[in-house]
């Protein structure tokens, strides 16, 4: 029994998934967290692959990107709505 035969896509979406959910349980920073997120879909979407659910794949590889894009684009926005708020209680 060779050692490569444990590595599959599936092991390694199981794997990617895990690391991806521990990431943002134990994280704190939240760019952390969306990257840990974005880290996450990916093991997800490579177990729709291994699953053979590609017509799902397809709309995950469409949708994710843009739902990572939206946190993100939420993120500067929260930071910047605090950053006015603590310039706003300093004056």
């Amino acid at each position: 029994m060779n050692i490569l035969d444990f590595i599959t896509l599936t092991n390694i979406s199981i794997s990617l998934m895990v690391i991806g959910a521990l990431g943002i349980m134990f994280l704190i920073k939240p760019l952390d967290k969306i990257i840990m997120l974005s880290l996450l879909e990916a093991g997800l979407f490579g177990a729709v692959v291994s699953f053979k659910y590609l017509d799902v794949a397809f709309i995950m590889a469409l949708l994710s990107p843009i739902s990572i894009i939206v946190f993100l684009l939420s993120l500067i926005k929260i930071n910047e709505i605090r950053t006015k708020k603590e310039k706003g209680n300093n004056v």
